[in-house]
């Protein structure tokens, strides 16, 4: 690196660098600038949020991660709830049943979840640096310098002790670390178009799949509308020109009209790949969102994992880096995390490849698995837990509580707040029967609740909703050594 500008980061002994804005790194920077931790965040693109991203959907998990953040209720006034899905053209998915506080899917684009974890993230002070790119990076014991590119061309290095690489599918971080990304293209030549219509469709999010041809159409909110279409008859190179007339025909193949589409204000083609890294950290490494796993539209799971990623490993890392926890907690972050990326690949490619379902055997499977899902409720509850998020828990240490990994709903404390409410500050949540006055230093990092019911049980919320520690029947010195093992 000689010849390079060395450009201070604050402190490297406590520093994290971010690479990547979006929705993935702007939560994990927001988090850890909230608690305290010098943030560089990288980005190589120029100070400006595109309104050209594909994903379109909250899920509940991800919504009850943003009201932990105070965003929630601000997107729910932008976006447009919907609480029935159909799927496969004859089931009805109704997530008016889900047990969440968000009991719907939110229409949104993915700019406005943006918007808004920028400005979160701006006010808890993270630094920006646009238009610059990571060129490399080497670790050793104390922590890693990182290689980049600026405005201008400018050559120089940073110094911090992690780097999260949440820079896509593409990962530079990822490629710098060695990670292969194995997996595969399930469906070339998807079309993309944000149009005009001149009709409006009868329904929020209008999709369908019709012998060889697929087509999805969500609103922007601005009078636009984003159609996505595939016909499996015309498979091409993603370089191959697009015009409006092809968007036009696969919408009419799949969907019996095309809505009078017009004004395109972009147009793209591209594939979707089912891909996983094998591992989400190496050494003060690690990968988060896109980075780390890839997987097809459907569901419009892809920005909601990616954002439970980054609230997973945010608090973990302030943690380490305070002082509070062993840096053993980092491991964690691989083992609850990989398997819900690899779960999520699982579902997303099974309705597609059921969706597009054409031979004999594979039309009686989906046959089957709709009738399932439309009768048997225990089978529905778990389909909408993976497809919403609240379905996933975490492994326990052997002999644990039978709730510790366990995500905890919103419910009402005894002082009339909420949980999430309380979790606000990335905070644990004590919750007991009885009132428990903490005699540690943990005021910043914990706050005291009671249960508003007659439940029993002593719990301890993680600051990303999950259980860490519970127990039926506990005194002070057993929930202060909870306390003392968990919260430092």
């Amino acid at each position: 690196m000689n010849g390079t500008n060395i450009i201070r980061t604050g402190n490297p002994d406590r520093t994290v660098i971010v690479v990547g804005s979006g929705p993935t790194g702007l939560l994990l920077a927001g988090d850890l600038a909230a608690a305290g931790v010098p943030v560089t965040l990288l980005e190589k693109r120029p100070r400006k949020i595109s309104n050209l991203s594909r994903a379109f959907v909250l899920h509940a998990r991800a919504l009850e991660q943003l009201d932990a953040r105070a965003l929630a209720d601000e997107l729910e006034t932008v976006g447009q709830p919907l609480d029935r899905l159909r799927l496969f053209g004859r089931l009805t998915v109704d997530l008016t049943t889900l047990p969440s506080r968000f009991n719907h899917l939110l229409v949104l684009p993915q700019y406005e979840v943006e918007k808004a974890l920028l400005r979160r993230a701006t006010e808890a002070g993270v630094d920006f640096r646009h238009e610059t790119e990571m060129t490399g990076l080497a670790q050793d014991a104390a922590g890693v310098t990182v290689e980049v590119r600026g405005p201008g061309g400018v050559a120089g290095s940073l110094r911090a002790a992690y780097v999260v690489g949440a820079d896509g599918m593409r990962s530079a971080v990822r490629d710098a670390v060695g990670l292969p990304f194995p997996g595969h293209s399930v469906i070339r030549s998807v079309v993309l178009a944000d149009v005009l219509l001149d009709e409006k469709p009868e329904t929020l999010l209008t999709v369908a799949t019709v012998g060889d041809a697929f087509a999805f159409i969500a609103p922007f909110g601005d009078g636009y509308y984003r159609v996505i279409g595939w016909n499996r008859a015309h498979d091409v190179a993603d370089d191959e020109p697009l015009d409006l007339d092809e968007v036009r025909e696969i919408t009419r193949l799949a969907l019996g009209r095309d809505f009078g589409m017009r004004d395109a204000r972009w147009m793209s083609r591209f594939h979707s790949d089912e891909r996983q890294a094998p591992a989400y950290r190496v050494g003060r490494v690690f990968l988060a969102g896109d980075a780390a796993h890839v997987h097809t539209p459907a569901g419009g799971q892809g920005m909601n994992t990616g954002l439970q990623d980054a609230a997973n490993l945010g608090w973990k890392l302030a943690a380490v880096i305070d002082g509070h926890a062993a840096p053993g907690l980092l491991d964690t972050y691989q083992t609850e995390r990989h398997p819900v990326g690899r779960s999520v690949l699982r579902s997303s490619g099974g309705i597609v490849r059921l969706a597009m379902a054409k031979r004999p055997w594979t039309l009686a499977l989906r046959a089957v698995l709709t009738t399932v899902l439309d009768h048997v409720a225990p089978a529905r509850r778990k389909a909408l837990g993976q497809l919403t998020g609240i379905g996933y828990s975490y492994p326990a240490p052997r002999g644990a509580h039978r709730l510790v990994g366990t995500r905890v709903p919103d419910v009402t404390l005894a002082d009339g707040g909420r949980l999430y409410e309380a979790l606000r500050g990335g905070r644990f949540v004590l919750i007991t029967p009885e009132p428990y006055e903490d005699q540690g230093t943990r005021k910043d990092r914990l706050a005291v609740e009671r249960w508003a019911s007659d439940r029993r049980t002593a719990l301890l919320v993680r600051p990303d909703g999950y259980v860490a520690w519970a127990a039926d029947a506990a005194d002070a010195k057993e929930i202060g050594g909870a306390l003392a093992e968990h919260v430092g």
